[in-house]
């Protein structure tokens, strides 16, 4: 904020509002909440959760809860809850801010008697606040103002609590086969490292613009936080994106001036299949880059993409996941670009593929492994003392090699191709077909498509 204090920061939309945020007031904003969470005792190691959309408010709450060295967790404010309840009374927090409603494909959605029923299930907190986003609702019982708690004090952006290297920095959750979901604890040091390594292979300048089309829920949230880090600006698109058409998002990202436009490869599908034609509702000529992940993207997309978003850019999906909170292969602006190939691995990323008897496979379909240490594993699954939990989930299959659950084929170029999950594969007479060919295959049927995209406006991750 010290830095161009008066630079826009971030810019969002909600179907009902928009507005930017300068440099110096996002940073006055995170300090003042910062400064009155202390006060209510919030310090290193107590956790701080948020049920909020994607919009300035769970940025601001989390840049203040990590000045702190408190341990952040979000869900979507559009969760069940048992979903959010499962999640947040592992780690018994502390605090809670949360949303009285938000608006959505025309909707409103009050969610002040859902919160109160998280509230009630979760008996560890001692204060929540409240963002009230939707006027229609009324806001929490027995709640401070979360506009009141990050109105300006003039005393600026948060000081910086000095931790450990390897400090809980926050909690995210991947669904386990069976029981709640896995409760998986990133450390400073490591999401540093690994967002340091996503600017690389990205190629973000501070000059860019960045948007990736995601709920809070999702584990591309937290990717934002790296445009922030770089001192880019952010674009925060919250709402149903094909209202009042599949055009809007982009639209937005044309009004904005976009660079670097990344989204679940799902999204891109179904503008493909709607038929929208985005340089024909907006004007794209600032996006540089474009990226996707969440599935893998179709060869047929990339087609798409050049020929309808922007015929000059670089595309570079990235695969990874939520148990990381980082990519293991995706981008680099030196190498070629190959239609359905992401073009190598990521650094500290020692990527291959195996065979069920953990032979090493070049140029052919196997489980994707990690057969080093990577800055951003795991700490550790909370509640999981004896780390058996973590070891089942990664490390049971090749004995100290990590095991992700994805078909990777590694290609002669270095670059890879990704088959989607390996625990979802049909194996049809010894032939074996990944949940990228089933995708494709599904995603061929009108009457899919056509519920594709219900879903693609009913929840915009």
């Amino acid at each position: 904020a010290e830095a161009d204090p008066d630079r826009p920061s971030i810019q969002w939309r909600r179907e009902t509002a928009s507005g930017t945020l300068t440099r110096a007031q996002f940073a006055a904003r995170a300090g003042a909440l910062s400064r009155r969470l202390a006060a209510l005792g919030v310090g290193q190691g107590d956790r701080v959760v948020a049920i909020l959309p994607n919009g300035p408010e769970s940025l601001i709450a989390f840049a203040a809860a990590a000045s702190l060295g408190a341990i952040w967790s979000l869900c979507s404010p559009d969760m069940g809850k048992a979903a959010v309840v499962d999640r947040f009374r592992q780690i018994e927090p502390k605090i809670l801010i949360a949303a009285n409603g938000y608006v959505h494909n025309g909707k409103s959605i009050d969610r002040a008697a859902f919160v109160a029923e998280v509230i009630e299930a979760l008996p560890t907190l001692e204060k929540t606040l409240c963002a009230n986003l939707l006027e229609a609702a009324p806001p929490l019982p027995h709640s401070e103002d979360f506009e009141a708690m990050t109105a300006d004090d003039g005393r600026g952006a948060p000081v910086t609590a000095q931790v450990p290297f390897s400090a809980p920095l926050w909690v995210v959750y991947s669904s386990g086969t069976t029981g709640n979901p896995k409760p998986i604890v990133h450390s400073h040091g490591g999401i540093l490292l690994e967002a340091v390594k996503f600017t690389l292979h990205a190629d973000l300048k501070e000059d860019d613009v960045f948007q990736w089309l995601t709920a809070s829920g999702w584990i591309m949230w937290n990717t934002q936080l790296v445009a922030l880090l770089r001192g880019c600006r952010l674009t925060l698109f919250d709402g149903a994106p094909n209202t009042p058409d599949m055009g809007e998002v982009w639209r937005f990202a044309g009004e904005t001036g976009v660079t670097y436009f990344g989204a679940g490869a799902a999204y891109f599908t179904a503008c493909m299949k709607d038929g929208v034609k985005p340089t024909e509702v907006a004007d794209l000529s600032a996006i540089r880059s474009v990226s996707a992940t969440g599935s893998p993207l179709p060869p047929e997309a990339y087609d798409w993409i050049y020929a309808h978003v922007a015929p000059d850019c670089w595309l570079a999906p990235i695969s990874g996941g939520t148990d990381l909170a980082g990519a293991f292969v995706g981008g680099c602006p030196l190498l070629p670009v190959r239609a359905g190939e992401m073009q190598c691995r990521w650094l500290g990323m020692a990527v291959e593929a195996w065979d069920e008897a953990g032979a090493r496979l070049d140029d052919a379909v196997g489980e994707l492994v990690c057969t080093r240490p990577t800055p951003a594993m795991p700490l550790y699954f909370w509640g999981d003392s004896d780390g058996s939990r973590l070891h089942g989930s990664y490390f049971d299959t090749y004995p100290g090699v990590w095991r992700h659950g994805d078909w990777i084929r590694i290609a002669p170029s270095g670059g890879s191709v990704i088959y989607g999950r390996s625990d979802a594969t049909i194996n049809r007479r010894g032939l074996r077909l990944g949940s990228s060919e089933i995708y494709r295959a599904v995603e061929s049927l009108e009457d899919v498509v056509a519920r594709l995209l219900d879903i693609v406006g009913e929840r915009s991750a």
